[in-house]
């Protein structure tokens, strides 16, 4: 067994990692933050998110998102892949604008589902650049579709999961959720990375 040393992604404190055999023969990631870190995550209690939104999470999404750290997509990759990893349903990861994508240059969810090593189709392109979290309540309620299938493709009548990184009113995840069950879904669930 070699001893790799490695920094933490969020406070670039040494890691001490150990290859093992279990790591190199199962699907067990090499860990990407300490434990001080990983602890200040709070768990979510329901079966629909991994955590909860917290001051750490905020934190993480910043530096994720906007300063377009994409390397902290890994941060979440041995959870997410033991969620994901017998999922049956299709998994469609929300997407971005174009002209949001350009500006990030990643795709925030699509790089979380790579990180884990966890299959996904895209159907879905969003039909506005405006974000959720620039809205309030009433106005989320009151948006006009944020999605529309995308062109030359056909939703087979079986399950989807849709995977967004936060739900606060949940508005996104109803109106991807629509458009999939017009065009022929048979049954949409939906996953998040944070239960806002």
């Amino acid at each position: 067994m070699n001893k790799i040393e490695t920094l933490c992604l969020l406070c670039s404190q040494p890691l001490q990692s150990t290859i093992s055999w279990k790591i190199l023969l199962t699907k067990h990631f090499q860990p990407t933050i300490c434990d001080k870190c990983s602890a200040r995550f709070e768990h979510s209690p329901t079966a629909t998110a991994l955590y909860q939104y917290n001051d750490a999470m905020k934190d993480y999404l910043h530096q994720y998102k906007f300063l377009q750290d994409v390397a902290l997509a890994k941060v979440f990759r041995q959870e997410l892949h033991a969620r994901f990893k017998n999922e049956k349903a299709t998994i469609i990861p929300i997407p971005m604008h174009l002209l949001k994508q350009k500006e990030r240059t990643f795709s925030h969810m699509e790089e979380l589902l790579k990180a884990a090593n966890i299959p996904f189709r895209q159907l879905l392109e969003k039909t506005t650049a405006e974000t959720q979290s620039s809205k309030n309540r009433e106005q989320r309620i009151q948006a006009a579709p944020l999605f529309r299938l995308m062109a030359g493709v056909h939703v087979e009548h079986k399950e989807y999961l849709l995977f967004d990184d936060i739900k606060t009113t949940g508005t996104t995840l109803r109106h991807a959720t629509e458009i999939l069950l017009n065009a022929g879904a048979r049954n949409v669930q939906s996953f998040t990375l944070i239960n806002g």
